[in-house]
């Protein structure tokens, strides 16, 4: 594994890092202090993203991507990561990978119109009783005539007021399994406007504010067989072959946030002075930077050797769950850190470090929790002493 970046990698990071500061900062206030990102700052940005480039960029070339690689891929989003969360995932989207698992005629109605800006998508698998036990989900599609009638509710689900359509996961039977009988999964195509889908307001929450979540509800929702993605009662197998970077992606954008906390903690460190001196040469603030530098050099090194091993195909899921777990745990300690080296200072919204603090609470819950990262890791090295 070369540790350095290519050429291009660096022009990517410097592309990226100049458009993040130009043309998300500036909005980042006035977002954080209304929890609203208005359409027409949207397409503004979007336009200049597209232009520059960035738009979608995680998707192929011949989807009309940048065709990134996946640790050039996770540059990218590690310094989108550095702005506040509505800005950087709306406004310079990445539509999801799954929709590349779309037939051709799926492609053309809501890949490409994604790549291209014209829609966005949602994901919607967790409910109000279901969420890191996805086969436990009480939401249902059965066979009737021919067509899929959906029912039940989603929640927590990014963004869906934007989106145009839903990729929603349901129940749809049981089938036989080593531990008895498991609920099968198929993914749909939903678009807003379908009768029996209904997408209302969700909760208010402390992280991200202006990236929204909405209440999904399915009343007889009838859908034709051409809108499943992928086969029916194979949504796992779908979710599992496009979504496992989703984890890698997290990180990277938490590692961002980490490093800018990280780099206004050193900057009032330098600058500060109490007692005739700069705060920084105090061992009690010196060593929390340090620790803070030494603990987010470690995520960034899991995350990018997951990243790696990704495009090597010997990637596994316990890698993908310690880059997941730690960048997301360094993020909280950064975090906090770097507020306690401001003092009261970094508790006021003109520094950053309270959105960031209060942001990085979230990580550790979506995308799979702290425990089931544990939970997947722990599994993995008992597997090989069991055989």
């Amino acid at each position: 594994m070369d540790f350095g970046l290519s050429d291009e990698q660096r022009m990517i990071v410097a592309t990226t890092r100049a458009f993040v500061e130009a043309e998300l900062y500036p909005h980042e206030a006035m977002v954080e202090r209304t929890g609203h990102l208005p359409m027409e700052v949207i397409r503004e940005v979007q336009a200049k993203a597209i232009a520059a480039g960035l738009y979608a960029a995680n998707m192929p070339e011949e989807v009309g991507g940048a065709g990134l690689d996946t640790l050039t891929w996770l540059l990218y989003e590690k310094e989108l990561g550095r702005a506040n969360y509505a800005l950087h995932w709306t406004c310079v989207a990445r539509p999801s990978n799954i929709l590349l698992a779309g037939t051709a005629e799926q492609r053309e109605r809501y890949l490409l119109p994604c790549v291209r800006g014209e829609k966005w998508d949602c994901l919607a698998m967790t409910e109000p009783g279901a969420g890191s036990d996805l086969r436990g989900m009480k939401a249902t599609a059965r066979l009737e005539g021919g067509d899929w009638v959906l029912n039940g509710t989603k929640h927590f689900i990014s963004h869906a007021d934007l989106a145009d359509f839903a990729i929603v996961f349901m129940a749809s039977g049981e089938e036989d399994t080593p531990r008895g009988r498991k609920k099968r999964i198929t993914a749909f195509f939903v678009d807003k406007g379908t009768p029996g889908f209904t997408v209302r307001d969700g909760y208010r929450n402390v992280s991200h504010r202006g990236y929204t979540n909405a209440i999904l509800e399915f009343d007889n929702c009838r859908l034709p067989a051409a809108q499943v993605l992928g086969e029916a009662h194979k949504g796992f197998d779908v979710a599992n072959t496009w979504l496992g970077a989703t984890r890698l992606q997290v990180a990277s954008t938490c590692l961002g946030r980490a490093e800018r906390a990280l780099g206004l903690a050193i900057s009032y460190a330098a600058e500060r002075r109490q007692f005739g001196q700069q705060i920084g040469k105090f061992q009690g603030v010196s060593f929390k930077l340090a620790d803070m530098a030494m603990e987010l050099k470690a995520a960034e090194l899991l995350t990018r050797e997951a990243a790696w091993k990704f495009d090597q195909g010997t990637v596994t899921e316990a890698d993908m769950s310690m880059a997941k777990l730690k960048a997301t745990e360094v993020l909280a300690m950064v975090a906090d850190e770097a507020i306690q080296i401001h003092g009261g200072m970094g508790l006021m919204d003109e520094l950053p470090l309270e959105r960031i603090w209060r942001d990085a609470r979230v990580e550790r819950i979506w995308e799979g929790t702290s425990e089931i990262q544990r939970h997947i890791i722990s599994r993995e090295l008992l597997r090989a002493v069991d055989g």
